[in-house]
């Protein structure tokens, strides 16, 4: 069955989450870490095909007041970018507060947030991923 991936893009890391085959739960894949945006496409088609992906859904860093700043813009090339090189949709979504969301779970797990970078990133995701599924899911889609 088809998946949902979501993408926590970042200059430096990339955190990955994909949905469950019924698109009710998000789960964390291994956060990327490509050296170019060549790298990154060939990373994320070896996962859009291997796990079946039908849409995408990247994560769109407005600031807390709702506005658009610098790294919005560049979210928002890069879903078109998207677009254009998977024909996927691509879901922008919101995700303001998922970094903190994730680092308050890894405190509460008693995960050291300082060092782990790759696994806080890859968090994000799946609460951004959850929050998508779950909107998706109260609004009957």
């Amino acid at each position: 069955m088809p998946r949902i991936l979501a993408l926590d893009y970042g200059s430096v890391r990339v955190g990955v989450a994909l949905s469950d085959p019924l698109g009710l739960t998000a789960q964390a894949q291994e956060t990327l870490t490509p050296k170019s945006k060549a790298e990154l496409m060939k990373k994320l088609y070896d996962v859009i095909k291997e796990h079946d992906v039908e849409s995408i859904v990247l994560g769109l860093p407005l600031n807390m007041d709702g506005s658009r700043g610098p790294k919005a813009l560049e979210a928002e090339a890069l879903a078109e970018t998207l677009r254009q090189r998977f024909s996927l949709p691509v879901h922008l979504w919101d995700e303001r507060l998922t970094t903190r969301q994730a680092q308050s779970t890894l405190r509460e797990t008693n995960t050291r947030t300082k060092g782990n970078k790759p696994k806080l990133d890859s968090l994000a995701a799946v609460f951004l991923l959850q929050s998508y599924l779950d909107c998706e899911r109260a609004h009957g889609q």
